[in-house]
C-alpha cells in the first residue's frame, strides 16, 4: 500500500479541521483561506490547489494521479466521485452537483462559474470490449467553459467541449461539443436555440424589481420556513424583523436612490442592503451585497449569510467575499 493511499485513507477518517492541515504537511497542498473537507471526505491527487473558500463535501471521494485544483469559492458537492490518471482543473465560483461522476483519466477542465448539476457524469474513458477484436475506444479530455450550466443528469461523453455561456438541459447526452452561446438538449443533444434569445435584457429597473422578488422569496423560505420568523414587517423597501434579540432590517439601494440615505449601522438595528447602484462604495462598513459586481464583505452575521445562501441556492447569484 502506497503512501498516498494511506494518507487518502487516514484523510476519509479526520476531523474535518484536520483535513487542510494534513494536506499542507504531508501533500505539499497550496490550500486556501476558509477552505473546507467534510466529514468522511477525502481528497488525492499528485499536485493539489484549493483556492480560498473552496469547499469538498460530506462523502466524497477524489483520487487523481494527475493535478486538482479548485477555485475560489467553488464547491463540489456530498456523494460524489472523482477519479482516474490525469487532472482535474475547476475555475472560481464553480460547483459539481450531488452524486456526480466525473471520471478524469484524461484532463477535466470546467471554467469559472460554471456548474455539473446533480447526478451529472463525465468520461474521458469509453471503452469494455477488446480493441483488438475491431471494437471501439475513446480517450479524450472534457472542457467545460464559463458561464456553463449543465442541469440534473447530463452526460458528458469523452472529447467533449461546451463553449462559454453554454445551458445544456436535464438528463441531455452531450456526444459532440457545443458552440458558445447555446441552448441544448435531448439524446443526442442539439442545439435548440442561441442564449441570447432566452437571456432577459435586465436593464437597472428590471434589476430594482428582482432584487423585490429575491426579498420577498427570501423571507417566505428562510426566515419564516427555515429559521420561525412568524413577524415579519414587509413593506416596498424591504423587510423589518427580530431573531435571537437583535432587530434587522432588509432593504434595497435601488438604482435611482442616493447613497448614504439608507442608513447602516443604526442604533439597535442591524442593517443588510442589496445595492443596485453605480454610486456605492465597495469599500462601506456593514452588510452589504453589491449586486452588480456580485461582491459582499466576508462576515459571520448569520442573516446575511443566510441570504447569500439562498440567493447562490435559488437564484444563481455566487458573491465574491471581500475580506
Amino acid at each position: 500500500m502506497g503512501t498516498r493511499t494511506l494518507l487518502f485513507a487516514l484523510l476519509f477518517a479526520l476531523p474535518p479541521a484536520l483535513k487542510p492541515w494534513l494536506l499542507r504537511r504531508f501533500c505539499g497542498a497550496r490550500i486556501g483561506k476558509n477552505v473546507s473537507i467534510g466529514w468522511f471526505a477525502s481528497v488525492m491527487a499528485r499536485e493539489i490547489e484549493f483556492g480560498d473558500y473552496a469547499e469538498v463535501r460530506p462523502l466524497t471521494l477524489i483520487r487523481l494521479d494527475g493535478v486538482l485544483r479548485l477555485g475560489r469559492q467553488s464547491e463540489i458537492s456530498s456523494f460524489t466521485l472523482i477519479y482516474g490518471s490525469s487532472d482535474l482543473v475547476i475555475g472560481d465560483q464553480s460547483y459539481v452537483g450531488p452524486q456526480c461522476l466525473i471520471n478524469a483519466d484524461e484532463p477535466v477542465r470546467i471554467g469559472t462559474y460554471s456548474a455539473l448539476g446533480p447526478r451529472s457524469m463525465v468520461f474521458t474513458h469509453g471503452s469494455f470490449l477488446p480493441f483488438t477484436q475491431g471494437y471501439w475506444v475513446k480517450l479524450a479530455g472534457v472542457t467545460v467553459g464559463n458561464y456553463v450550466w449543465c442541469a440534473a443528469g447530463v452526460f458528458l461523453h469523452p472529447g467533449v467541449e461546451i463553449g462559454d455561456e453554454c445551458f445544456v438541459n436535464s438528463r441531455s447526452v452531450v456526444t459532440q461539443s457545443l458552440p458558445a452561446g447555446s441552448v441544448a438538449e435531448g439524446n443526442p443533444a442539439r442545439v435548440v436555440q442561441q442564449m441570447d434569445a432566452v437571456r432577459r435584457k435586465m436593464s437597472p429597473r428590471r434589476v430594482d424589481a428582482a432584487l423585490q422578488q429575491v426579498l420577498r422569496d427570501f423571507a417566505k423560505v428562510t426566515l419564516e420556513r427555515e429559521m420561525g420568523i412568524t413577524i415579519i414587517e414587509r413593506s416596498t423597501s424591504g423587510l423589518r424583523f427580530r431573531w435571537q434579540g437583535n432587530d434587522y432590517a432588509a432593504g434595497i439601494v435601488l438604482s435611482s436612490s442616493t447613497p448614504g440615505k439608507e442608513t447602516l449601522g443604526r442604533c439597535g438595528i442591524i442593517d443588510i442592503l442589496l445595492v443596485n447602484n453605480e454610486q456605492w462604495d465597495n469599500g462601506s462598513p456593514g452588510y452589504w451585497f453589491d449586486v452588480r459586481q456580485l461582491t459582499c464583505p466576508a462576515t459571520a452575521e448569520p442573516i446575511h449569510v443566510a441570504l447569500r445562501l439562498f440567493m447562490q441556492r435559488y437564484y444563481g447569484m455566487r458573491f465574491t467575499l471581500l475580506r
